[in-house]
């Protein structure tokens, strides 16, 4: 980052909500469906939204209060195609970060996604994922506990006495955020009937996620021109009932953005955070 002042601005932008297209429960096959079926049955609600820039009041959120906080760390880590180091260095940095800014005694990161555009060149095509454009979260409360025997076995029982969350650490890679930037949402306005726990079928297994539909009391932020050493903590799931409980969240078009701005680059680690060892 430059040593400008950077002045706040709000997006008037669309983004797309949950809306069924036939009366089955909604869901989603991450592969080739079986012959015949659909791949969803998710339609999309296409919303006009504001999404307030934070920049300048960090400190008015936080993982508790909104579910999602924005905090500064600079990785050792700059191009992320080595995935082994990604899984040694840039997971032990995580765990740091999420170990200090939430007080937990155990962080089991369970995978990440790189999101990039085919054409950046620093990955195949057919490896390329690019920026979800879909209001989600990515797990619901009853696949979150799943997660948790899955990943910790004969030690989950114990580690469900104590307070249990699941949070993303979403980082941008190589520039700044021009392209497709990250809209999340205060949990506290949300709805009661706004999530949609939406079926997330593997080849050989099955999860769940939450679609959220439109409602306009939600308000959506984001953090303009984020840069690389700024780290957006999303919380997918909390078992403290008392707390801001999960983040919506969405890429969404910014058309303010310099045209000749490199694409957005990102990278997500998702994290069990426990209160117990």
């Amino acid at each position: 980052m430059t040593g400008e002042v950077l002045v706040p601005h709000d997006v008037q932008t669309t983004l797309n909500f949950y809306k069924p297209i036939n009366d089955e429960l909604p869901y989603n096959y991450v592969e080739e469906p079986p012959v015949g079926v659909l791949r969803t049955n998710i339609g999309q609600d296409v919303q006009q939204v504001v999404v307030h820039d934070i920049r300048g009041k960090e400190d008015t959120v936080g993982l508790d209060k909104t579910g999602f906080q924005f905090v500064t760390h600079k990785s050792v880590e700059k191009d992320f195609v080595d995935e082994e180091a990604i899984q040694t260095k840039y997971y032990a940095e995580v765990e740091d970060i999420l170990k200090k800014h939430t007080g937990a005694k155990r962080v089991v990161i369970f995978d990440h996604t790189l999101r990039r555009n085919p054409v950046d060149g620093v990955i195949r095509a057919n490896d390329a994922r690019g920026p979800v454009e879909r209001v989600h979260v990515d797990q619901t409360y009853a696949a979150a506990i799943g997660r948790v025997y899955r990943h910790l076995g004969d030690d989950a029982e114990r580690l469900l006495k104590g307070r249990v969350r699941i949070i993303n650490v979403w980082r941008p890679i190589a520039n700044p955020v021009a392209h497709k930037p990250l809209a999340v949402a205060n949990y506290r306005t949300l709805g009661r009937e706004d999530l949609v726990s939406t079926r997330h079928i593997y080849p050989n297994s099955e999860g769940s996620t939450f679609s959220v539909r439109y409602n306009p009391t939600q308000r959506w932020y984001f953090l303009a021109n984020q840069t690389p050493d700024e780290v957006t903590l999303i919380k997918c799931y909390d078992s403290d009932e008392d707390k801001a409980r999960l983040t919506p969240h969405s890429a969404f078009l910014d058309v303010t953005s310099p045209k000749d701005a490199p694409n957005r680059q990102s990278i997500e680690v998702r994290a069990l955070v426990f209160e117990n060892e």
